[in-house]
C-alpha cells in the first residue's frame, strides 16, 4: 500500500512539473503573440523589426519549457515562428518584413492554443491517475482557457477593425487622388483653350510631378503634393499669359 501512494506521489510530482513548465512555456508563447502583434500593427520597418526580434526572444525562451512541458506541436511552431521573424531582420521593405510578420503571428497564435491544450491534457492525465487532485484546479484550467480563448478572440476583433481601418484608408486615399487628378487635368484643358484664344504662341501647359507615387503617403501629404501641383500648374498658365503678345 505504500508503494501504491509513493507511486502516485511521484506520478502528481511528474505531472505538476510538466504543468509548471507548460505554464512557463504559455507565458513566453504569449508575450511572444504580444510582441509579433505589435510588430505587426507597427507603421514602419525599424519598429516592425524591433517588436519582431522581442517576440523572437520569447519563442527562444519558451523552447526549453515546451520540451519539458512536451507539446510537440507547440515547439514546432515555436520554431516555425522563429524562422519566419528571422528573415525581417534582413528585409528592406516595410511591406516585406509585414509578411513575414503577419505569418509569424498567426503560427504565434496557434502555438498559444496548443501549449493550453498541452497544459489541459497533462492536468487530465494527473486527475485520472490520482483521484486526489482537486476538482477545483479543472475548473481553473477550464476558465483559464476560456479567457485564453477570448483574449485571443478579442485581439482577432482588433486585428479585424485595424484592416477594416486600412481597407477604407486605401479608398480614401485613391477617391482623393482621383479628385485632384480630374481637377488637374479640368485646369489644364481650361488654360490652353484660354491661352488658344488669346492668340498666344505658347508651349502646351502639362502636368507636373505626374511620375510620383503618392499612394502611399498621408491624407495630408496628399493634399499637400496636389495643392503645390495645381499652384504650379497656375503660375506656369500666368507665365504663358504675361508673355502672350
Amino acid at each position: 500500500m505504500k508503494t501504491y501512494y509513493l507511486l502516485c506521489f511521484l506520478m502528481a510530482s511528474i505531472a505538476m512539473n510538466a504543468q509548471t513548465n507548460c505554464d512557463n512555456a504559455n507565458s513566453y508563447l504569449v508575450n511572444a503573440y504580444s510582441h509579433v502583434k505589435d510588430a505587426y500593427d507597427s507603421n514602419n520597418i525599424s519598429h516592425i523589426k524591433y517588436y519582431a526580434n522581442r517576440s523572437v526572444e520569447s519563442l527562444k525562451l519558451s523552447k526549453e519549457s515546451l520540451i519539458t512541458c512536451g507539446c510537440k506541436t507547440a515547439l514546432n511552431l515555436a520554431n516555425k515562428g522563429i524562422e519566419l521573424l528571422a528573415k525581417v531582420e534582413h528585409v528592406e521593405t516595410f511591406e516585406d518584413g509585414r509578411f513575414y510578420v503577419k505569418r509569424a503571428r498567426d503560427i504565434s497564435k496557434e502555438s498559444v492554443i496548443e501549449i493550453d491544450k498541452c497544459a489541459f491534457s497533462i492536468y487530465n492525465n494527473a486527475t485520472d491517475k490520482n483521484e486526489e487532485l482537486s476538482d477545483i484546479q479543472n475548473e481553473q484550467l477550464k476558465l483559464k482557457q476560456q479567457q485564453d480563448a477570448l483574449q485571443l478572440k478579442e485581439e482577432g476583433l482588433k486585428i479585424k477593425l485595424a484592416q477594416q481601418k486600412e481597407k477604407e484608408l486605401t479608398l480614401k486615399k485613391k477617391q482623393l487622388i482621383t479628385s485632384y487628378n480630374n481637377a488637374i487635368a479640368s485646369n489644364i484643358k481650361t488654360y490652353n483653350n484660354a491661352l488658344k484664344i488669346c492668340d498666344c504662341t505658347h508651349e502646351p501647359i502639362e502636368n507636373v510631378n505626374t511620375s510620383e507615387n503618392i499612394s502611399t503617403k498621408s491624407i495630408d501629404d496628399i493634399k499637400r503634393f496636389y495643392t503645390d501641383n495645381l499652384k504650379a500648374l497656375a503660375s506656369n498658365y500666368l507665365n504663358e499669359l504675361n508673355s502672350c503678345h
